[in-house]
């Protein structure tokens, strides 16, 4: 007898998403750009990365009638093309490296390109988040904020080794050498100031020690290298003062430009916070300035203050609907749980290395809220005590972010019901698993009165 008919399959063929789709490998010195065979008698063609040529490029791609281009993330060269040709009407989506790993064989910058346009054309890699150009600016200026705090925390090292080599034991008797009673002392040191009987009149009243103590504290061993060394230390960590000042105004200056971009707010004013001056604050008032772009204060939410807040912002933008739910939000800051699964068992369940620094910002937010009497708190200590520190930062951290993306999205006023309001769920949460399995059992869970005699 003859063997049955197999019903025979039909082949699948993939669908052209992008018709008109380029790729482009990016380089330091030059870049290769692909387009369809269709297209061009030459399709894999390579540019300069200076500026004339990554206008001719964009020339070129107008010319075959490219709408659409998919590039790699490569270090910091493929910010001029991205920009370039967003600004001519391309539509540029920017590909982590990893997605758009090579086939085995042979890799060059040409197989690169055609690899890249041919996944594009159908619609196989997914775009980067990039915010809107005024999101990008603030970025800018917060990251470079940053920067420049870190250069001065590295001046304020140099200052308090020039003054152990010269036995100063000014940190010893202040909280603080950058606060105001170190900072008057060293002036004046680099003044050339030596009496220590002088130098403890800058005592401020707030300080703890007595004048006494602060004036054997600073019976020093004066060097010439060592007082020239602490002199350039001071004076690059005034510089770079100087510069965090602009970068504030910088910052201000974008969030006013993002409040005429917005709708007006109609949500009450945000509450006010704590005026104390904060070491490292910004010198203007973030948090109204934030009320204003946003609609909604989104400091309410415990952990989240003014500076959290705006780094938030300048690193997710104000547009939450660029992610479904606050699950995609969570898991492009890979704080959600992995689900690496294989026939049918749970292989690994960790959440990805990440460098965000939207993700950065919330686990130090989640680590400050434990050491609150809050919901929040009472959650972090609860999963601390039972799954340890590392991952009640991380469990912590996701509920922020959840909070944040609904209050961003939905409009979510959030109102603290308190630690004993966490407790007392908790406490009812076991009570119920408690009854569920004695009823299982056949058994009654009772009461039992501890005060009756």
């Amino acid at each position: 007898m003859s063997a049955p008919k197999r019903k025979r399959q039909k082949k699948r063929d993939l669908v052209v998403i992008h018709p008109h789709a380029a790729g482009i490998d990016v380089g330091s010195k030059f870049h290769v750009v692909a387009v369809p065979g269709s297209c061009d008698p030459e399709p894999v063609r390579s540019f300069r990365s200076f500026t004339g040529d990554l206008h001719r490029l964009a020339d070129w791609l107008q010319q075959v009638g490219i709408t659409s281009v998919a590039m790699e993330s490569t270090s910091v060269y493929w910010i001029p093309v991205f920009e370039i040709l967003e600004e001519r009407g391309f539509e540029v989506i920017l590909v982590n490296a990893r997605d758009a790993k090579q086939v085995p064989g042979r890799k060059t910058d040409f197989n690169d390109a055609q690899w890249l346009q041919q996944l594009h054309e159908y619609g196989l890699l997914r775009a980067s988040f990039r915010p809107r150009q005024q999101i990008v600016a603030l970025r800018s200026y917060v990251r470079q904020r940053e920067r420049l705090l870190e250069f001065c925390a590295a001046q304020i090292q140099h200052m308090q080794k020039a003054l152990m080599e010269m036995n100063l034991q000014l940190h010893h008797v202040v909280t603080d050498i950058t606060g105001e009673t170190g900072m008057k002392i060293i002036r004046a040191i680099v003044a050339g100031q030596r009496n220590p009987e002088e130098l403890a009149k800058y005592r401020d009243p707030r300080c703890r020690q007595p004048t006494e103590v602060l004036r054997e504290a600073l019976e020093g061993n004066y060097q010439d290298e060592h007082v020239f060394e602490l002199t350039q230390a001071l004076q690059l960590y005034d510089f770079c003062q100087l510069r965090v000042a602009d970068c504030d105004a910088r910052i201000e200056s974008s969030l006013r430009t993002l409040h005429t971009t917005t709708e007006p707010s109609v949500q009450r004013p945000a509450r006010g916070k704590s005026k104390s001056k904060r070491h490292n604050g910004f010198s203007f008032d973030v948090q109204p300035a934030l009320h204003a772009v946003l609609g909604l204060d989104v400091t309410r939410i415990d952990g989240i203050g003014p500076y959290v807040a705006l780094k938030l912002v300048a690193e997710c933008g104000t547009d939450m609907s660029r992610w479904p739910s606050a699950k995609h939000f969570t898991s492009w800051l890979c704080l959600s749980p992995g689900n690496k699964i294989s026939g049918g068992k749970v292989l690994s369940s960790r959440t990805r290395r990440s460098s965000s620094r939207a993700a950065a910002a919330l686990r130090l937010a989640a680590t400050t809220v434990g050491r609150t009497q809050t919901a929040l708190g009472a959650f972090y200590r609860r999963l601390s005590g039972r799954i340890g520190k590392a991952k009640a930062v991380t469990a912590t951290a996701r509920k922020l972010a959840v909070l944040f993306y609904n209050a961003l999205r939905h409009g979510m006023d959030y109102a603290d019901p308190g630690a004993t309001y966490y407790e007392e769920r908790y406490r009812q949460r076991i009570l119920d698993n408690l009854r569920r399995r004695a009823q299982d059992l056949g058994y009654v869970l009772q009461e039992c009165n501890m005060g009756a005699a």
